[in-house]
C-alpha cells in the first residue's frame, strides 16, 4: 500500500471541483470561509477554477474536471488533494483521468461521497491509500465539530483512536448563512447485527455504497486484485449509504457478493442512512439479516459514525484498522502496514 506525505505546517492544499461546486451563495461563503479557517490553520490552499460553479451537478464538463484533478498531481507544490464537494457526476471524469500520472505522483486525496468514485479506483486498483472523510465544503462551518479536529489530526499523521460520538444529525438545518454546524438532536447508537460485541481487525476501504454500486464491475474496480492481494490481512468493508432504499441495498449486496467483494471479509461496518427508503417496511436490520450477508458468517455492525447523518469518523482507505463496538460504542484505529 502506497502512503503519501502526511500534512505538514504551511504545506498547500489542492482543492479540485471534480463532482459538484457552489450552487448558492450560501455555497459560496462557505467555500470561502472553509478557505481562510484552514489558512488561519498554517496551511496555503489552492481553490479549483470551477469551484463557484454547478449546472446540473456538475462543477464543469467531464474532461474540464479530470484534467483539473490531473494537473494537482502533476504540481510538484501540491502536498494534499481535498475534494470540494460531493454530488451525482464523478464517475463521469474516470475516462479522462490520468491514472498513470496518478500512480506516479501519489498524493493523500480526501472527500465524501461522491468522490468515492475517485477514492475507490485509487485504493482498489492501484493501491494509493486515500480517505475518506469530509468534503472541503464541510470545513466551512463556522465552528468546528470534535470529527473535523479530528480528521485534521490525522491528516498531520497522529493515528488517533476515534470514539464514536455522543449525537448526530438527523436533519440539516436550514442554511442561512452556509456557515452552519451540524444539528445534533439524537444519541448515537452503534449496533451489530447479532448484539453481540464485535472486534475486528484487517484492511479496509469505505466510501458510499451508492457509487461503489455503480463502479463494480467496470473497468475502473480492482476488487479481485485487492482481496486476493490482501487477502491474509482480510479486508473490512465500510459502507456509507445515501440514497439507496432498503432494496435496493439488499440487490446491490446480492451483486457486490456475485462479484466476489465479500471473499476474505473480516466483517462489515455501515453508517446510518442518509435516507431510510423502503417500499417494504424494512428497517436496517431487517435489511441486513434478508441480504446475502446472512450466509457470510462474519461480524457486521450498523449505524456507525461513517454516515451521510453527520458527524462522520475519517477513514484511512488502504490501511489495517481495528473497529470494535460494543454497548452501542465503537471505536477505529488505523496502522500503516
Amino acid at each position: 500500500m502506497i502512503y503519501a506525505s502526511f500534512l505538514n505546517e504551511n504545506n498547500k492544499i489542492g482543492v479540485p471541483a471534480p463532482s459538484d461546486g457552489a450552487n448558492s451563495k450560501q455555497d459560496i461563503n462557505r467555500f470561502k470561509n472553509a478557505k481562510k479557517q484552514i489558512e488561519d490553520k498554517g496551511y496555503q490552499v489552492s481553490l479549483s477554477e470551477n469551484i463557484y460553479k454547478s449546472n446540473k451537478g456538475r462543477s464543469s464538463s467531464a474532461k474540464v474536471r479530470a484534467n483539473e484533478l490531473n494537473k494537482l498531481f502533476e504540481d510538484k507544490e501540491i502536498d494534499f488533494i481535498w475534494c470540494a464537494s460531493g454530488g451525482e457526476f464523478l464517475v463521469e471524469i474516470l475516462p479522462y483521468v490520468d491514472f498513470e500520472k496518478l500512480v506516479n505522483n501519489p498524493k493523500w486525496v480526501e472527500g465524501f461521497s461522491d468522490p468515492t468514485g475517485i477514492l475507490f479506483p485509487l485504493t482498489i486498483k492501484y493501491d494509493i491509500s486515500t480517505i475518506y472523510g469530509n468534503n472541503f465544503k464541510s470545513l466551512g462551518a463556522q465552528k468546528y465539530d470534535r470529527s473535523i479536529e479530528e480528521n485534521f489530526e490525522i491528516i498531520k499523521g497522529n493515528l488517533i483512536t476515534q470514539e464514536s460520538y455522543d449525537m448526530y444529525e438527523e436533519e440539516r438545518q436550514e442554511k442561512i448563512t452556509g456557515l452552519e454546524g451540524y444539528n445534533l438532536t439524537e444519541k448515537v447508537k452503534w449496533k451489530t447485527l447479532d448484539n453481540k460485541p464485535v472486534e475486528i481487525r484487517g484492511r479496509i476501504f469505505a466510501g458510499c455504497l451508492d457509487i461503489i454500486s455503480e463502479i463494480a464491475g467496470t473497468k475502473y474496480d480492482g476488487t479481485n486484485r485487492f482481496i486476493n492481494k490482501y487477502q491474509d490481512d482480510g479486508i473490512i468493508w465500510g459502507f456509507d449509504i445515501c440514497d439507496l432504499s432498503k432494496e435496493e441495498v439488499i440487490r446491490t449486496l446480492w451483486k457486490l457478493n456475485e462479484l466476489g467483494y465479500f471473499k476474505y471479509s473480516k466483517g462489515i461496518v455501515f453508517g446510518r442512512c442518509g435516507n431510510d427508503n423502503s417500499y417494504l417496511n424494512y428497517d436496517m436490520n431487517g435489511c441486513l439479516k434478508d441480504s446475502v450477508l446472512k450466509d457470510l458468517n462474519i461480524p457486521i455492525i450498523y449505524d456507525a459514525d461513517i454516515s451521510h447523518k453527520g458527524p462522520s469518523m475519517t477513514i484511512i482507505n488502504g490501511s489495517i484498522a481495528t473497529v470494535k463496538c460494543e454497548n452501542d460504542k465503537g471505536n477505529i484505529a488505523f496502522e500503516l502496514i
